[in-house]
């Protein structure tokens, strides 16, 4: 069995819904799978000003306010910070359309040219493991795989460690041995915008 690489899961916090119609993210964080381990002693976590206003609806769901990201960096600092955190790795996201779209355009506030990396995406790998099941949101697929839902849900830290968790043990469960079978089972079909899970 060939050893599968080190996975950066990452998870986003956002002003709303639909980076076309000009939702912005204000908060990355990411942590890195290497060798099968978690290493939430160095994760990423960093705040991000939007330049706008966060909706009141946003507020309610991630409790990230404008004094909170008032003083906090713009995307063109930190999305290279996050990139250069994951290099060498392949990105992992719960309902990853939803994280890349967002990344695809925001990656054009950033000056020169930037390449997104690879990204797997555990909501298709719970779809594909669990055809039978209906719902697939990160709190039933946690559920399902008897992990701990955090107090903190929908703050990008503690979800990026519930999705880590989640990797694992569907990788585990799944006996799957390779990085082309997890491809095969959790890669992205063509982005579309889509809804948080």
């Amino acid at each position: 069995m060939a050893p599968l690489p080190p996975f950066t899961v990452f998870d986003l916090e956002t002003t709303g819904l639909d980076p076309l119609k000009g939702e912005k993210i204000i908060e990355i964080a990411g942590m890195r799978i290497e060798n099968g381990i978690i290493r939430d002693d160095v994760p990423f976590v960093h705040l991000v000003n939007p330049e706008k206003p966060i909706p009141w609806e946003a507020k309610q769901i991630h409790k990230i306010s404008d004094d909170d990201v008032s003083h906090a960096a713009t995307i063109d600092t930190v999305l290279p910070q996050f990139l250069q955190f994951a290099q060498g790795s392949i990105l992992v996201a719960h309902n990853a359309p939803f994280d890349m779209g967002f990344l695809s355009v925001e990656k054009e506030c950033c000056w020169g040219y930037i390449d997104l990396p690879e990204c797997l995406c555990t909501m298709r790998l719970s779809q594909t493991l669990f055809p039978h099941e209906f719902r697939h949101s990160l709190d039933i697929v946690a559920h399902r795989l008897n992990l701990d839902i955090p107090t903190q849900r929908h703050r990008a830290l503690p979800d990026v460690l519930m999705t880590a968790k989640a990797l694992l043990q569907m990788i585990h469960r799944g006996s799957i041995q390779s990085i082309g079978e997890l491809r095969m089972k959790a890669g992205l079909r063509p982005l579309v915008s889509a809804r948080k899970g």
